[in-house]
């Protein structure tokens, strides 16, 4: 029950391709392959959007649109979907919708970007929920640069055109789209290469466990948003590739009332609704988590296992007490995500383990939580440093205390000694907090890179404990945020 091809619906077809290098990305493959050079590469790195296309996949009984970049993507994750690529949304010499907006307003000059912005929009046309806003067309374009145009015109199109119902070949074609992706699901193993290199796809854990038990040297990726940069920028020659996409259960999530549990594969996208209800500032996090490409193919397993200092999602989850389930060969076990990080790029996991399961305690009644990143920019842009704080209160006296900080170390980690300084306080005693402002120089030594000075994360750390008391105290963020919490928003409305 092995399958030595990826199969994925292109142009209203299915197409059957083998023989890849593991490390082919979906950009060589259009660009050198297909020769469909209107996908265009420029940062390599996930960052621009000019590799954008879309990616459709059967969600909810319809076809899902959802864009990618193509430039850090590996070929093989393509398997299941229907690729678009700007050359195919034309029809009949026509240009699409999208393509005829853009050029009603002006939207395009060197035009080097637009081929990415116009897939942006192509996603943003079929989205199930129509931008009521410009800021909703800010969010969605997030990760777009545009180097000469500026985005008021690309804005304009984008108001103009995905506020109405779709109505292009991709809509009319939907249910015949749908049913060809839905004859391309199968319930085999891909392996494609020899056992010395090779790009795999199991279809289930069992098979996962076995072949990782078998080749421990592999490359495990997920959605590829960091992986992907090994391969472009650090040129590492990766020589076996196992693709957790396919893994059944994997993309797992569960909500209930007291917990939310999340599959490895989930990627940010999915999960970020369900983070948003445990706290509005956790989804105000994942809003700014990368970019809408970037949520899309990312993965709340792959943003743990990689072990990044600078993730966002781990400090938060380490805050609010998160578990993780691992899983090596037959058995499993659980341990607290804050004792998964060990060192720089080190973690608690063995030969063969991989991450399974994400588990978040839900906010009780007596619990406050506040997560703050920050960075130079507002979107898309790496943490200087993202702090997350958990008070638990008896009253207005702080009787436990959860921090963590990404960014301060090289690990994303907990400020245990600000956490027992904060024991006791009273939010209505401000003059008391200074200790456990002043604990945060015992907690990090942070260094100096060129995302900010150690002196400059030590003050911000401090700063963002006073921010978080300040705000838990009053129970309001109004006066102390540029951006409201979305909760403090509808109540000011």
């Amino acid at each position: 029950m092995v399958r030595d091809t990826i199969r994925f619906w292109r142009n209203g077809q299915a197409v059957e391709v083998s023989g890849f290098h593991p490390r082919t990305t979906l950009l060589d493959y259009l660009r050198l392959q297909e020769r469909r050079v209107g996908t265009k590469e420029g940062c390599a790195e996930g960052d621009c959007g000019a590799c954008t296309v879309a990616l459709g996949r059967v969600r909810g009984g319809r076809v899902h649109y959802e864009p990618i970049n193509a430039c850090i993507l590996l070929l093989g994750q393509i398997d299941g979907a229907e690729l678009v690529t700007v050359e195919d949304l034309t029809e009949d010499g026509d240009l699409h919708p999208v393509q005829a907006a853009m050029v009603a307003h002006h939207g395009s000059q060197c035009g080097f970007c637009t081929p990415g912005i116009v897939m942006s929009l192509f996603t943003l046309y079929h989205a199930s929920e129509r931008p009521l806003s410009r800021e909703s067309v800010n969010d969605a374009l997030a990760g777009n640069l545009c180097r000469c145009t500026g985005y008021r015109p690309i804005v304009d199109a984008a108001l103009q055109v995905c506020t109405q119902q779709s109505g292009d070949s991709f809509s009319a074609n939907s249910e015949r789209t749908a049913q060809g992706l839905m004859s391309l699901a199968d319930e085999r193993d891909v392996f494609i290469g020899t056992e010395d290199r090779f790009f795999a796809a199991p279809a289930s854990e069992a098979s996962l466990a076995a072949l990782y038990a078998r080749h421990p040297d592999a490359t495990l990726v997920a959605g590829c948003t960091d992986v992907g940069l090994w391969i472009t920028k650090a040129m590492m020659e990766i020589e076996k590739v196992i693709w957790l996409g396919r893994v059944a259960g994997l993309d797992l999530i569960e909500d209930s009332s007291e917990r939310l549990a999340i599959g490895a594969t989930v990627t940010h996208a999915e999960i970020h609704p369900s983070l948003d209800r445990i706290d509005p500032d956790l989804g105000e996090i994942m809003r700014r988590f990368g970019s809408l490409q970037v949520r899309a193919s990312g993965t709340v397993g792959g943003s743990i296992a990689n072990g990044s200092p600078i993730g966002d999602l781990a400090p938060a989850l380490i805050a609010l007490g998160a578990e993780l389930e691992l899983r090596q060969g037959d058995g499993t076990r659980t341990l607290p995500l804050d004792d998964f990080f060990i060192a720089y790029r080190r973690q608690d996991r063995k030969s063969g383990e991989f991450v399974r399961l994400v588990t978040v305690p839900k906010l009780r009644a007596h619990e406050v939580f506040r997560a703050y990143k920050i960075s130079k920019r507002f979107d898309e842009d790496i943490s200087a440093a993202l702090g997350a704080f958990k008070f638990t209160l008896d009253g207005r006296r702080i009787v436990e205390a959860r921090i963590a900080f990404g960014g301060m170390a090289g690990t994303p980690k907990r400020a245990t000694e600000t956490e027992r300084a904060l024991i006791g306080l009273s939010l209505d005693e401000p003059s008391s907090w200074g200790e456990a402002m002043a604990a945060m120089a015992r907690d990090y030594q942070p260094l100096d890179d060129h995302r900010a000075s150690s002196a400059y994360r030590s003050t911000v750390a401090r700063n963002l404990v006073f921010k978080a008391l300040s705000e838990t105290a009053s129970g309001e963020t109004r006066a102390t945020r540029i951006i409201g919490r979305r909760d403090t928003l509808q109540a000011a409305e």
